[in-house]
């Protein structure tokens, strides 16, 4: 079973949790069925069945987007970290 780690920003969709174990064999998998569990995160991860362009997802400190993307294989153990792109601010 994997750990996915819940940013602070969408720990209002999963009713506060910061960890939630999920059971999958791929990165797509568990964000789906972590979706499927908490619906309101769904339009906060997915685009057209794709991920959000600013969403980024990691396996054990590993940027998916450098590995299979959503097809990457999970173990079980394995941490998943879903981490927003942040903007804004001024110089």
């Amino acid at each position: 079973m994997a750990s996915i780690r819940i940013p602070p920003v969408l720990r209002q969709y999963t009713g506060g949790a910061r960890d939630v174990d999920i059971d999958g064999t791929t990165v797509g998998v568990v964000l789906d069925r972590l979706a499927d569990q908490y619906p309101s995160l769904k339009s906060h991860l997915f685009d057209d069945g794709s991920l959000q362009k600013y969403v980024n997802v990691y396996v054990n400190n590993q940027d998916v987007g450098y590995l299979k993307g959503l097809d990457t294989p999970i173990a079980d153990n394995d941490t998943v970290i879903i981490l927003p792109a942040m903007a804004g601010g001024s110089i």
